[in-house]
């Protein structure tokens, strides 16, 4: 029994992991259709702002919770408003410049922290009891975490009103334009809100992985396989892909190891985009958002 309870849990928290590293790639490429390459530097940055702020004296929950998307989603303000804004619609100009950034922040941070010596902070939670198996705390706040975070984002998207002229402008902005919109704004709103969500994720996941100037290339093609899996619903999408490609990491892994894990997760990947060119939700859940 213990055995089962362990094996669900670790699944749950894989699948969970996976979506809280895709979420923000979700709004950023699945809505905005901007390839970002740089979304694992989000990532980096969100977990060196915990590392550096609770090594200062700040709480490592006001670290994550706070700080870690405050200074992530700044930064995603700025780059927008200085380097995306001008290559909307130029997919390819789009991607060679998200990965430049990609370089030119791994370079930043290398030269201020070094290049092979990792950081951390340790967890703050210890461990919790389910029944006779003993879980980590942190893991399992993770899981709410994601939870939490994948509600709150459809709350906003479906019943606010940036959410809902959010999702007018990236359908048809010239009509949202002629309606009164400011779509400039609600470009550099949505990306420092995808920023922001990634800088979280990275955040919370620094006390689990350490975090290194180049760990965001552990990232970054796990979350374009969920995004590209989940296909064009945001949500949706991102949470099938999660479940499905995370369940079979979690499983392989369990049975054979984290690379079989890793190669099931991308044979899979390769499998459900050869039957399912539109992902899981060009299929499925076609008006899910």
């Amino acid at each position: 029994m213990d055995l089962v309870v362990a094996v669900l849990f670790q699944l749950i928290y894989v699948i969970a992991n996976l979506a809280l590293i895709s979420l923000g790639l979700a709004i950023i490429f699945g809505m905005m259709r901007v390839i970002n390459l740089a979304h694992g530097e989000f990532l980096m940055l969100g977990g060196y702002t915990v590392v550096v702020a609770t090594n200062a004296g700040i709480n490592i929950w006001v670290s994550m919770l706070i700080l870690a998307p405050l200074v992530v989603g700044i930064i995603g303000v700025i780059v927008e408003r200085l380097l995306i804004r001008w290559l909307y619609g130029r997919m390819v100009d789009t991607l060679l410049a998200t990965w430049g950034l990609s370089l030119l922040l791994v370079g930043i941070v290398t030269s201020i922290f070094g290049a092979s010596t990792g950081t951390t902070v340790s967890p703050p939670l210890g461990v919790v009891r389910i029944g006779d198996y003993s879980a980590s705390g942190y893991e399992l706040f993770l899981i709410l975490v994601t939870i939490v975070l994948l509600i709150g984002v459809w709350l906003t998207l479906r019943f606010t009103k940036l959410g809902l002229l959010a999702r007018g402008t990236m359908q048809n902005a010239e009509m949202a334009s002629a309606l009164g919109v400011s779509t400039s704004r609600i470009y550099m709103v949505t990306f420092g809100l995808g920023a922001a969500v990634s800088g979280l994720a990275g955040g919370l996941l620094a006390p689990m992985t350490g975090v290194l100037p180049t760990i965001g290339a552990t990232y970054i093609a796990k979350a374009f396989i969920t995004v590209i899996s989940g296909g064009s619903a945001i949500l949706a999408g991102t949470t099938a892909g999660s479940i499905l490609l995370g369940g079979l990491n979690g499983i392989f892994s369990f049975i054979a190891g984290s690379t079989f894990g890793e190669i099931a997760l991308l044979l899979a990947a390769i499998i459900l985009l050869r039957l399912m060119p539109r992902g899981i939700t060009g299929r499925f859940f076609r008006k899910s958002l």
